[in-house]
């Protein structure tokens, strides 16, 4: 499936578990027969395409805000997110929003900054530390 379905699914899961809130509680909150334990996991793990009827019915459940849902920029902060690639896409989407110049500069810093730690690193190698 697609890095924004994985991204709103991992939002949703993040914020089910801040609530401390199983799949199978929200299931029961949204009130709807198909709703499932099952389909939850699905959805929080980006494997579902599903309609904004089911993302409204969900955030109905968890009781949050559309702003809430899409404030990407807040899960690079969780360390739930383990996963390298994962935050990689909540990097390149928040690199998205910005225009190019900002981009460019960002990739140059980030490569002047990794440059430096790499550097850092085999100057201690050298040196026995």
């Amino acid at each position: 499936m697609s890095d924004f379905l994985k991204l709103v699914g991992e939002q949703l899961r993040i914020i089910r578990v801040s609530k401390g809130l199983s799949q199978e509680e929200v299931a029961e909150k949204t009130g709807k027969l198909g709703f499932s334990k099952g389909r939850i996991s699905n959805i929080e793990h980006g494997q579902s395409n599903i309609t904004l009827s089911t993302l409204e019915t969900l955030m109905k459940a968890l009781d949050i805000a559309p702003e809430e849902l899409f404030n990407f920029q807040k899960l690079s902060g969780v360390t739930d997110i383990e996963e390298k690639n994962l935050v990689l896409d909540i990097h390149r989407s928040v690199l998205r929003e910005r225009n190019l110049d900002e981009v460019k500069y960002v990739v140059r810093i980030t490569k002047d900054f990794l440059d430096t730690i790499d550097s850092q690193s085999k100057k201690n190698s050298s040196n026995g530390q």
